[in-house]
């Protein structure tokens, strides 16, 4: 029998050494298991009966409400990381969304955080005994960051991440790292280390990428606030395939300080981290609290704006961005733009219409600076295991190396449609923010994601952007495509064609608002307005 190709083996003895790091107390008995056919795995905790009622309350609250109880000794660390450790290898056995598990270390970092309020009677900062996952890329001393690479594995992180430490001084544990896709550079997390990670809601659907594993995590309930990093819409396009809130914030609001990268040294476009989390005040805890915590002092590139309170005006002016001028949304997101704008316009809003003008030539730029290096980086990495490059990467295969003066005139054109954005943004006198949507579909079918220009136009400009929950369910009934409509692209077409209401029928629909560059808080604080003009009773949260 011939023996496995060296990625082969090196991944598989990687899959073993994660399974075999769940404890057999985390491992969920054989007569509960879900059925594969089984696709919305989310009520399995509640109805399982494997959880206690005590385990359930903890891993069905915001972070919001664990800072709180942990800080008040409603809730010992220790039991919360120990509920959140269950939960999240439950998650990672019916979605695949974990590549490191730290359940050890979390456990003994409670315990001492426990020990230290209990002598002290302070919490040990703002994030006092909060599990945060972080996503595989974020470095940890003696753990692996594969990023989806075979020649990865076994080659330990020597130093932390800067989030991560501050994570810690702030007071947070963290339990487990989550998948990603190769290189972190495809719209589904799918590698040939981990394999694919699948949407709890529907297991037969992508939980999104780059950040899929996190958001898959956070739908499940298995984690109450996560990390991703987002460079042409890996913290949104997740975020919006699972239902749940996130912040992409401008560079350098947030630290992404030794970070590993698929693309190292790509700054073309740069990579920036944010939170994923079921509720919008998680978001907002984590990014106040990130930033409050100075962190210009420890990475030169972190900008040294402080916190900031902002009161926008009660009624906002929104321009409203129906397509991108390449792909129609599929029919539940135009129905949740029509619905969502209803509800603005009732609430005393002032719509206007975006013209997508710019949007096709910067999406075709990102796509150039994505492959600039000829796609060096990925076969560098591929190459020393022999690991062949997965079919939604061929654009990397196929790319040709740019030289320097060709990469500087890249790097102009960057800059000349940054300028134009900006003026016609200006234009519209008194524009709050661009509403859109934040893919153009609620999800689709594992390996089916084709389009990432509504958000990778905002990674282009740079500007701030909060994905969110609408309130808007697909309905097979209401839902149905339109058959007469005038496709814009071959591409507007061919999703279309794949578009099948049954199968995402029930899936949540999301949108994103988009202010300009560094605006983070009016950001944060419009999409509470928003949610505010859509449910009137109160904020969405999952």
């Amino acid at each position: 029998m011939a023996s496995r190709p060296k990625w082969e083996a090196i991944a598989a003895a990687k899959r073993r050494a994660l399974a075999d790091q769940i404890p057999a107390e985390y491992r969920i008995p054989l007569h509960l298991v879900p059925p594969d056919t089984q696709l919305d795995v989310t009520p399995f905790p509640r109805q399982s009966g494997w959880f206690t009622q005590r385990e359930l309350d903890i891993t069905e609250s915001s972070a919001v409400q664990i800072v709180t109880k942990t800080a008040a000794t409603t809730w010992s660390s220790e039991e919360v990381t120990r509920a959140f450790c269950k939960r999240a290898a439950a998650a990672q056995q019916l979605t695949n969304c974990l590549s490191e598990i730290l359940f050890d270390e979390a456990i003994q970092t409670a315990k001492s955080l426990d020990e230290h309020l209990r002598k002290t009677g302070t919490p040990i900062g703002p994030l006092h005994g909060l599990p945060v996952s972080l996503k595989d890329n974020f470095n940890i001393v003696g753990k692996d960051s594969t990023v989806g690479f075979t020649s990865l594995v076994n080659d330990p992180a020597t130093s932390h991440s800067t989030l991560v430490e501050l994570l810690e001084k702030l007071g947070a544990v963290r339990y487990c790292k989550t998948n990603v896709p190769t290189a972190m550079m495809i719209a589904e997390s799918v590698n040939n280390v981990f394999g694919r990670t699948v949407n709890p809601l529907n297991r037969r659907l992508t939980s999104g990428g780059s950040s899929g594993g996190e958001s898959a995590l956070i739908a499940f309930g298995g984690s109450p606030l996560g990390v991703g990093t987002d460079i042409g819409g890996s913290l949104r396009i997740p975020a919006a395939c699972t239902g749940i809130f996130t912040l992409r914030p401008s560079f350098g609001r947030f630290t992404t300080q030794r970070c590993r990268s698929g693309l190292s040294g790509q700054e073309a476009v740069m990579s920036v981290n944010g939170p994923m989390a079921k509720t919008l005040e998680d978001i907002v805890l984590f990014s106040k609290t990130i930033v409050d915590s100075q962190p210009w002092l420890l990475d030169a590139k972190c900008l040294p704006i402080p916190w900031r309170v902002v009161e926008h005006r009660p009624k906002l002016k929104i321009a409203l961005l129906w397509n991108d001028g390449m792909v129609i949304p599929t029919p539940p997101v135009v129905r949740a733009l029509k619905e969502t704008v209803a509800k603005l316009k009732t609430a005393g809003h002032d719509i206007v219409k975006w013209d997508p003008v710019l949007h096709p030539k910067i999406t075709d730029l990102l796509g150039r600076m994505f492959v600039a290096d000829g796609g060096k980086s990925v076969e560098a990495l591929l190459a020393l295991t022999g690991e062949p490059i997965r079919p939604e990467m061929i654009s990397y295969e196929q790319a040709n190396e740019l030289g320097t003066h060709a990469m500087w005139q890249l790097h102009s054109e960057r800059s000349e449609l940054q300028k134009q954005y900006l003026d016609q943004w200006m234009a519209m006198d008194g524009l709050d923010a661009i509403l859109a949507p934040t893919t153009p579909f609620a999800s689709v079918e594992n390996g089916g994601f084709k389009h990432v220009g509504y958000t990778g136009v905002y990674n282009v400009v740079d500007y701030s952007a909060v994905s969110f929950p609408c309130g808007v369910i697909v309905d097979r009934n209401k839902d149905l495509d339109t058959p007469n409509y005038e496709p814009l692209s071959n591409l507007c077409r061919e999703i279309h064609s794949d578009y099948k209401a049954d199968l995402v029928h029930g899936m949540p629909v999301s949108l994103q608002l988009i202010a300009r560059r560094l605006e983070e808080e009016k950001v944060l604080a419009m999409t509470e307005t928003i949610l505010q003009a859509i449910h009137p009773s109160g904020l969405i949260s999952l």
